[in-house]
């Protein structure tokens, strides 16, 4: 397939999706909201790590906001609903582990888009901006499931009415993204990273992603029956076997994802 707004390629079993609009931050648009659900589902068809980053100086400015003057209510509904919605759940559910390699400013809807993945890694120099109150919007894109969860209610109020950047260290010590890396590590540590879990038992994280987003609304009770089942299945892979057989004869496991 052939992309406008983005850059997709693969090496070995990582796969890289690049947002491609440099010139204005990575703004996203009706194109680039398609192209981006279609990477990411060939990924989790084809690779084992999907890592989603942005060209140029910034991850992503958030909605291009040139593309929507004089939007209708109805209309901003229907956008959010038609188009963001299934990006959003393309990321959220993708199959494979998925990296947001936060690059630098990461804007509205960029900033909770990266928030969609499972792990996020950020330069330094990233800021994460729920900007929606400075333009008399509420964030959308996922913000405010993800913000709570992730960071507290009290502070994902704050960062939501204040509209204040978020430094990439601050969203570490928060527990809003994973880990915060100087500027000149941060491409050998998406590398790093990515092929860490490329390498690695990919059923396993599939059903662990589950058991986790379960348990957000899960009881105790319910989760431990859930937790059941799905042992019982990772119990059926390759990758239990080979990883039991490789520990008993110290070496290292060589996984193949079933």
């Amino acid at each position: 397939m052939t992309y406008e707004t983005i850059r997709y390629s693969r090496d070995g079993d990582i796969a890289t999706l690049t947002l491609d609009r440099p010139e204005v931050m990575n703004g996203l648009t009706s194109t680039m909201r398609r192209e981006i659900r279609a990477a990411v589902e060939d990924a989790g068809k084809t690779a084992r790590v999907l890592v989603l980053t942005g060209a140029g100086r910034g991850f992503c400015s958030g909605q291009d906001l040139s593309e929507v003057p004089g939007i209708q209510p109805h209309e901003l509904e229907c956008l959010l609903r038609e188009e963001y919605e299934p990006m959003l759940h393309a990321v959220y559910d993708c199959p494979v582990p998925t990296i947001a390699a936060v690059n630098g400013p990461a804007a509205g809807a960029g900033a909770n888009l990266a928030l969609a993945a499972d792990v996020v890694i950020a330069a330094h120099s990233a800021v994460f901006l729920q900007a929606f109150t400075r333009i008399g919007l509420i964030p959308d894109a996922g913000g405010t499931f993800w913000l709570p969860r992730q960071v507290s209610f009290a502070r994902a109020m704050g960062a939501v009415l204040f509209a204040e950047p978020v430094t990439a260290e601050q969203a570490a010590d928060w527990g809003m993204i994973w880990q915060a890396v100087p500027d000149a590590d941060f491409a050998a540590t998406i590398r790093s990273r990515a092929s860490q879990l490329a390498a690695g038992p990919t059923a396993a994280y599939r059903l662990a992603k589950q058991a986790l987003r379960s348990s957000l609304q899960n009881r105790l009770a319910d989760q431990l029956a859930l937790e059941a089942q799905l042992q019982g299945l990772a119990g059926d892979t390759h990758d239990f076997r080979e990883g039991v057989d490789a520990f008993l004869e110290k070496r290292p496991a060589r996984y193949r994802g079933s």
